[in-house]
């Protein structure tokens, strides 16, 4: 009987020792341009990091983050590049940011005036590259997997520091806007400037703007509202932003189990994410209100001549993609239909003039 009980003891701790070996810690190192005070960086560390780790339980596997935000490893604009590289293993990248390597994502900052349901459009972008052989092929030749968690981007807003009462309001304003959304300023008669939400406070505060192009969600950690108190809801529309992504080479090499944890991580953020944005919408305008902001909505005449004024930017996108080789013309329509389809109305249709 002893030397039966040694023998089961001894087949017991050899086991454990077996499922010690098999065990194993993956580092993984992830990064943000923008600090956690917005909503998608904070969503990476509260909801992306937890499910991947929840999905990886009864696994041998355990990772080991290390998280960098707010532009310690790699700042707005530069963290596309630095996880190809593979400075970082997960990264979210801004796609409005990387206008030349990821150009088939930023189709939403084409369109303006589509619609304005950020969970919708972030629903059906992150659809689109489960069925889109040409969209995942931009990221792809960068280096990436697209892990989903599409950022979804509430209803731009012009917020500057003098009133508008007309388009001619505009006319000689400098204007700052993200990456492809500076388009929107044509026709205007407004100076549009690239920029970005890490310096619109101080560019405003010093007079390097007039205004910005901006989401409220945004607008309102940033606290624009002292420097920008005047806020026109034009109906600019939602938009598409980015998501998480991998370095491709770091995740084919991963066990499968890794490999399906982090997609979940990505559908966990996406669906957190704008639940939690779509609370804060109409909280964050309240609150700016109380804080001194005007708040004044465009007629449809207005939206409808600001549309109309504008050049067909998305048009030109396409045809130099296609020129290009990439599918401009076929990801506008495939986006327009898709919008058109699921009940929005744009103010123009821009793959059909």
């Amino acid at each position: 009987m002893k030397r039966i009980v040694s023998t089961l003891l001894a087949t017991a701790v050899l086991a454990g020792a077996s499922f010690t070996a098999r065990a194993e810690t993956i580092d993984v190192t992830v990064a943000a341009g923008h600090p956690p005070v917005f909503r998608w960086v904070k969503h990476t560390n509260q909801t992306f990091i937890p499910a991947v780790n929840k999905a990886l339980e009864g696994t041998d596997i355990t990772v080991n983050w290390s998280e960098h935000y707010g532009g310690s490893l790699a700042k707005v604009g530069g963290v596309l590049e630095a996880v190809e590289e593979g400075l970082a293993e997960v990264g979210l990248v801004s796609s409005l940011f990387e206008a030349a390597k990821l150009s088939p994502q930023n189709v939403t900052y084409f369109t303006p005036f589509v619609s304005s349901d950020a969970t919708a459009i972030s629903k059906l972008i992150d659809a689109l590259h489960e069925e889109n052989k040409e969209l995942r092929q931009s990221w792809e030749d960068n280096n990436l997997e697209y892990l989903g968690a599409a950022i979804g981007i509430d209803d731009y807003l012009l917020m500057t520091n003098f009133p508008v009462n007309s388009l001619e309001d505009l006319k000689g304003k400098k204007i700052g806007a993200p990456g492809p959304a500076v388009n929107w300023l044509k026709g205007t008669g407004a100076i549009g400037v690239s920029g970005n939400l890490t310096t619109y406070y101080n560019e405003l505060k010093t007079g390097v703007y007039d205004g910005v192009i901006v989401f409220a969600t945004a607008a309102l950690p940033g606290k624009l509202y002292e420097v920008a108190p005047h806020i026109t809801r034009v109906g600019f529309g939602a938009q598409y932003a980015g998501g998480i992504a991998a370095n491709k080479d770091w995740y084919d090499a991963q066990p499968e189990a890794l490999q399906k944890a982090l997609k979940k991580g990505g559908i966990a953020q996406r669906e957190a994410y704008h639940k939690d944005l779509d609370a804060a919408i109409s909280a964050s305008l309240e609150t700016m209100k109380a804080n001194g902001a005007t708040i004044t909505d465009v007629s449809p005449e207005f939206r409808m001549k600001w549309a109309q004024g504008m050049e067909n930017v998305a048009k030109d996108w396409a045809a130099k993609l296609d020129s290009e080789g990439k599918p401009g013309s076929k990801v506008l329509a495939t986006y327009m239909n898709a919008m058109r389809d699921a009940g929005a109305k744009p103010v123009r249709n821009w793959d059909q003039e």
